[in-house]
């Protein structure tokens, strides 16, 4: 029963030192790579940093897995990142794939059933992101749009704009 509550010096100095090396090293990495790799632009990044995350803890609280080893764990889930994102910006083929695509779930007012049903949102949680906004009328709204990162995105009605933010996004058919 001891071991529950304390499995010796030992066991703790070693999660020090090596969450230390460990923390060292992801922070390295990180810093390599640049900003990106943390970001959450969509559902890609998050599962990267969720990752990271559960490569640290299991280097730090595992005594099977050798620093060395969550550190090229570490250093690959990050050059894949890279890799992918990389890739996304120079072909739109990949940024389809790995990104999808908004989806536009209000329309000046209107409800998109469709569109609700494909996203598995419903009219309540549109009306929690227009009051989110600070906006009380559903008509004094654009539209709203599911981004490719999970968010709702609120665009209020302009007078007379030129250059839309709903340029590019589509409705589900």
């Amino acid at each position: 029963m001891e071991l529950v509550f304390f499995n010796g010096w030992g066991s703790l100095f070693r999660i020090l030192v090596i969450g230390l090396l460990a923390y060292t090293t992801l922070v390295i990495f990180l810093r390599l790579s640049g900003n990106r790799t943390l970001s959450k632009m969509n559902a890609f990044d998050l599962i990267v940093t969720v990752a990271l995350g559960s490569t640290l803890a299991t280097v730090l609280l595992s005594k099977d897995v050798a620093l060395a080893d969550g550190a090229v764990a570490m250093g690959l889930l990050i050059s894949l990142q890279f890799i992918i994102t990389w890739t996304s910006v120079r072909f739109s083929w990949v940024r389809r794939l790995v990104t999808g695509e908004p989806l536009m779930l209000l329309y000046q007012g209107e409800y998109l059933p469709h569109s609700l049903r494909k996203a598995r949102v419903t009219k309540a949680e549109v009306l929690s992101a227009i009051r989110g906004s600070g906006v009380s009328d559903v008509a004094a709204v654009q539209a709203v749009v599911l981004e490719t990162d999970g968010s709702l995105s609120v665009v209020k009605r302009e007078a007379d704009s030129r250059h839309s933010s709903l340029e590019r996004v589509r409705r589900a058919p």
